[in-house]
């Protein structure tokens, strides 16, 4: 039961300072959250959803301050309902993790990598509920076991890079849990994760909110997660709220302009351009170094006319739960609701292409060692004896659970991981038989978009060298190169001023992008993607699935698309392949897998699919 308000948000303003001016990342936010609801907040990568979470939290980077604005938190009958940009570090220690907790984006840089997983959750337990010894212990168990974690007992002892990436969101969710906070602030919580797992964390932060009357501040760019979790949406944009309604009347009729071209770039509910591809929201977010003289959406648009420039639209209530920041729907009457009925994404062409890449019965194996020699005392199967082909300018996905070994799997294709056994057949060559210099001459021709964009980008570098990297392997001409990075920049929707730029100035979602473009740089034949498109916001996924389905069109790319998004999978890949526990059990093409499937643990995958239409 949703009950009375436990924050609420005034004129937020934070800024990070840069040159020439300040970037004004959250400009002038205002929101509540009531107690026992969900708040879901949505929009594109670097419109601020983020930078408005840590700056409630207090956990901006150094250069970002709060300029303007208050949070206060707590209930109306607390005496201590004060604001939080007003307590003392001290104080707001004693806030973070046991009243207010926050789950990252990206595990692998929120995990310290130094500390066991049940270290990092047992001090958790530790400061904010006084648990050591046992106790503490049976509470960690407890917590990764909730959280689906396999085997609790021996993955508390596991450092962070022993994990699969889905594996480690799922023991930040638990370290952010121990607290149990009165708001949980889950920033792209199921990001990582495959739907079955997304499911399963999903209906366990529900029961937790009935259980408690926990409040969620949750960001997404999952409109079907949102459609299963929230109460009420807010969709933000550069900087501030645009639109915010009840659930129910946001999927029945979103009335802002970027909201309904948010609900068109979804691939399966989106309806199609006539090329086939889907639809794209034009331009880019507009910088924030500067103020705003009128409406900030009116470049992008399709309603603009001259009054959106002539002053920032205030928020208009079309009804009492609903509000809007448009001047179109202010002077000119509301929206009227759209059709969220599946469109047909079944791809049409069932021509048999001559296999590029050719996979037989390949396994890795890692030995388990124990003792004071470390002798090999038994083998964990990644990987036991999978075979598929992928055809030239065709597309594969590979799907199924975090774990399961698809990341492996693709690794070891490109031999990064050496196998243990079988074949690996490129455009006619054995590559488990290259070695040194044959091996690295054919790197050029296969290359890999890895799921965790930060991790994989060098922090020292700027994105321009870093898109380099392999053209100078190449050896690429320095005038080519400078023509072919502005290319990559503009084909992956960022400006040509982020050349100049670190990977740590940018957004999770441009971060991803840059990752894609360095795939691309070299100009490869096959690529491997391992969740390219996990941490973008829709209207960005719906550019990088055009530009990938493009470029496969123009050049005759194919692509081992490893994904656990079911939608990604019917709008881009030809063939599916179902991995489960090392094993492919299914396959077909994506008609046949993802409309007939005859394997039960591919009913259960498809079964936990969020859909838009049940909201």
């Amino acid at each position: 039961m949703r009950g009375d308000v436990l924050l609420t948000v005034s004129g937020l303003k934070t800024w990070i300072d840069a040159e020439p001016g300040p970037v004004r990342a959250v400009d002038g936010l205002d929101l509540e959250i009531r107690r026992g609801e969900t708040f879901a907040v949505v929009g594109e990568s670097g419109c601020g959803k983020s930078m408005a979470a840590l700056s409630i939290l207090r956990l901006l980077p150094e250069a970002a301050q709060v300029v303007a604005g208050s949070a206060r938190f707590g209930s109306a009958a607390e005496s201590d309902r004060a604001d939080l940009f007003g307590l003392s570090e001290r104080h707001m220690r004693d806030v973070r993790g046991r009243r207010i907790a926050m789950i990252f984006q990206e595990p692998s840089t929120s995990l310290n990598p130094v500390l066991t997983v049940g270290e990092q959750i047992g001090e958790v337990l530790k400061r904010h509920a006084g648990f050591t010894g046992p106790r503490a212990e049976r509470r960690i168990i407890e917590l990764l076991d909730k959280v689906g974690i396999p085997d609790p007992v021996h993955s508390m002892h596991s450092y962070p890079f022993q994990l699969s990436g889905g594996m480690k969101q799922r023991a930040m969710i638990a370290m952010a849990l121990a607290g149990d906070p009165d708001l949980l602030i889950a920033d792209e919580p199921t990001t990582a994760l495959d739907v079955t797992i997304q499911a399963q964390v999903l209906d366990l932060l529900r029961d937790l909110q009935r259980e408690r009357g926990m409040s969620i501040l949750l960001i997404t760019h999952d409109l079907g997660v949102v459609a299963g979790m929230a109460h009420r949406v807010a969709v933000m944009y550069a900087g501030r709220i645009v639109e915010v309604a009840d659930r129910e009347r946001f999927f029945a009729a979103p009335q802002h302009p970027y909201s309904r071209k948010l609900f068109e770039a979804l691939p399966g509910v989106g309806a199609r351009q006539s090329n086939g591809e889907l639809s794209v929201i034009r331009g880019q977010v507009p910088p924030l170094t500067a103020a705003f003289r009128g409406c900030r959406f009116a470049d992008r648009c399709d309603f603009s006319y001259e009054r959106c420039g002539e002053g920032e639209p205030e928020l208009t209530s079309v009804l009492p739960s609903h509000q809007v920041r448009c001047v179109h729907v202010a002077e000119r009457g509301v929206f009227p609701g759209i059709n969220l009925a599946a469109s047909a994404g079944v791809r049409a062409s069932s021509d048999v292409a001559q296999p590029l890449l050719r996979v037989r019965d390949l396994k890795v194996h890692f030995p388990v060692r124990k003792g004071l020699l470390k002798r090999a005392v038994g083998h964990i199967k990644a990987v036991d004896g999978i075979s598929l082909e992928v055809g030239a300018g065709r597309t594969l996905a590979l799907v199924g659970e975090s774990g399961c070994g698809k990341t492996t799997a693709g690794k070891a294709i490109l031999q990064l991981i050496r196998p243990t056994a079988g074949s690996v057949e490129f455009d006619g060559t054995e590559l488990t038989a290259l070695r040194g210099d044959a091996l690295r001459q054919r790197r050029g021709d296969f290359q890999i978009i890895f799921q965790d964009p930060y991790a994989s980008l060098n922090p020292r570098m700027r994105v321009g060298e870093i898109l380099a990297e392999g053209m100078v392997a190449l050896g690429t001409g320095e005038d080519d190169m400078r023509l072919r990075i502005a290319e990559l920049l503009d084909q992956v929707g960022l400006p040509q001023a982020a050349a100049r730029r670190h990977p740590h100035e940018f957004s999770g979602g441009q971060r991803q992008r840059i990752a894609i473009a360095r795939a691309l740089a070299v100009k490869p034949r096959l690529i491997v993607c391992d969740e390219p498109t996990s941490a973008l916001d829709v209207s960005v996924q719906a550019q990088i699935l055009n530009l990938l389905k493009r470029l496969q069109s123009e050049l005759g790319l194919s692509y081992l698309f490893i994904t656990h998004n079911i939608a990604v999978v019917d709008f881009l890949a030809h063939e599916v392949a179902v991995m489960y526990q090392g094993r492919i059990v299914e396959r077909g093409t994506a008609h046949e897998v993802l409309h007939a499937p005859r394997h039960d643990y591919t009913r259960t995958l498809l079964a936990a699919v969020p859909k838009i239409g049940n909201a």
